[in-house]
């Protein structure tokens, strides 16, 4: 024994087999964490002990019993020429059981097999993954051992090799496995290299000889790769971490809907290609997922994008003649004016129709003190959901919307809300500002919302994201860079968009139709 620790090439040889029994370990570690996540929580940590504990006394059995292992090369008997051996027999017995393993482990998690049954999870026997383990141990083992004996001629040596090997492995088992079970994609690796194991002593003991560098090789290649797959995989995780919470938890609800999110291509022509193949009906319907998608956004949007604008406000002149005013309010369909005098800046107040239609059957004309409400102001900047609280407090009455300079460029109501989130549901005088005339094709208002074409096209990429501008004739003469000719085109996101009608000052009305495919040659 002296002899022994004295010799500087056993320790050599001590030290590249503890690393060569690590490296032959590993794969049985991986197989051990593998089989104890089929148990309940409390049970795991006792699976790997009791495994890494059996691995330890088969080896060193094995390693007693060495002068026997070395004759297991003799050959037992022959088949078709070819003579096979109590080592040929474990090998290609141990190799034929891991490709079945592997391949059933590989099966259940590509597949997506769960293990859930009426709510609760089914976990598997402690004995049979015990009893599991135990084989497998039998087959690392023997591999294991195997090398041992070849390397090295001193049984003390491969003993103390194989006991500071598995105590290492004992140690980086938990960390191992806490490892392997963040990260799914490194599990059906492992599992890949047990199927080439297995393949490799299937070969070996049919006589088919693979040299170790060969699979030390592939396995280090592939490691590398994905070692570069997780590094990858982490700077996404951080650059999406970046991005405001509220965004991503939007997003992430809109997928489950069945919704497309921002910057998801869009599968043109998928629909023409896979005609003959079944297709499954959304659980949410597209109505279902505009308004969820319309409730999620408002935080995002300001009063001047829900508002009426200026243009389209229908208002109270008290310098009109009484008969005038009369017959304006009673061909008008809405239910509440702003009042001004001389011009739509100079507000006095704010009231119903009824109530003006009374003043003037009474009274012959409009009394500004009487009767009107104080109006009220916000600003376009002002977010949705601030608006809302405003409005939740002005009891039925309509707000006016100021820019910055105090220049009224708007009203806005509870229904312009409402329509923010379901969709339009215009007046009596108004008609649809997206109306579809045909299979995906539309013909849209100048004025019509962007954020409601997105959803009426299943697009993005309309709404401005600096709200630069709030309505489709905005986004066009954003992208024209000023007033286009008409029949000028856009495409965007496989629809094309053609400019119908045109004045001097506006974009009137947009056609939109889907750009069809050419299908590429054969």
């Amino acid at each position: 024994m002296i002899e022994l620790l004295s010799d500087p090439a056993v320790w050599i040889g001590l030290l590249t087999l503890v690393v060569l029994e690590i490296v032959l370990g590993i794969d049985n570690l991986i197989f051990i964490a593998i089989l104890a996540e089929k148990l309940p929580p409390h049970q795991r940590d006792r699976a790997r002990l009791i495994g890494l504990s059996l691995a330890l006394l088969m080896r060193l059995g094995l390693l007693s019993i060495v002068s026997w292992l070395v004759t297991l090369t003799t050959p037992l008997f022959s088949l078709f020429g070819q003579g096979f051996s109590g080592r040929d027999l474990i090998l290609l017995l141990g190799g034929l059981f891991l490709l079945f393993k592997a391949t059933a482990e590989l099966h259940e998690r590509i597949e997506g097999v769960t293990h859930a049954v009426t709510g609760t999870t089914a976990y598997a026997s402690f004995g049979v993954v015990v009893a599991q383990i135990v084989v497998l141990d039998a087959v690392f083992s023997l591999d294991a051992v195997i090398t041992a004996v070849g390397m090295v001629d001193h049984l003390p040596v491969m003993m103390a090799a194989v006991i500071i090997s598995i105590a290492i492995m004992l140690w980086a088992s938990k960390p191992l496995t806490r490892f392997v079970n963040a990260h799914p994609t490194v599990v059906v690796l492992c599992l890949s290299f047990l199927l080439m194991i297995g393949l490799s002593l299937v070969a070996e003991g049919l006589g088919f000889h693979i040299p170790k560098g060969y699979l030390y090789g592939a396995i280090g290649f592939s490691v590398l790769i994905e070692a570069l797959n997780q590094w990858a995989r982490r700077n996404e995780l951080r650059h999406e971490a970046r991005r405001p919470l509220r965004e991503r938890t939007a997003e992430s609800v809109i997928r489950l809907l069945g919704g497309r999110t921002r910057g998801e291509p869009v599968p043109v022509g998928a629909a023409a290609a896979d005609a003959d193949a079944p297709v499954d009906e959304p659980a949410f319907g597209i109505e279902e997922r505009n308004m969820v998608s319309g409730v999620l956004s408002l935080a995002e949007r300001n009063v001047r994008s829900v508002m009426t604008p200026r243009a389209d406000v229908s208002w109270v002149d008290l310098d009109d003649d009484p008969e005038a005013l009369r017959e304006q309010l009673l061909d008008t369909p809405h239910g509440l004016f702003p009042v001004c005098r001389g011009s739509l800046d100079q507000v006095v107040g704010v009231a119903r129709a009824k109530d003006l239609l009374g003043q003037l059957l009474r009274h012959g004309r409009i009394d500004e003190g009487h009767g009107l409400r104080a109006p009220i102001y916000v600003a376009e900047s002002t977010r949705v959901i601030r608006l809302i609280d405003t409005l939740r407090g002005a009891r039925g009455q309509l707000a006016l919307v100021a820019d910055e300079h105090g220049t009224l460029t708007g009203v806005v109501t509870p229904i312009d809300v409402l329509e923010a989130i379901a969709g339009e549901f215009p007046d009596e005088d108004e008609s649809l500002e997206i109306q579809q005339t045909g299979p995906e094709a539309w013909t849209v208002a100048g004025s019509a919302d962007p954020h409601l074409l997105e959803q009426a096209l299943q697009t993005d990429g309309l709404a401005s994201e600096d709200d630069s501008y709030t309505s489709v004739a905005g986004l066009l003469l954003d992208r024209f860079g000023g007033l286009p000719a008409a029949e000028a085109t856009w495409v965007h996101d496989g629809w094309e968009f053609v400019v119908t009608g045109v004045d001097a000052q506006r974009i009137r009305e947009v056609a939109v139709r889907r750009v069809p495919v050419v299908p590429p040659e054969a």
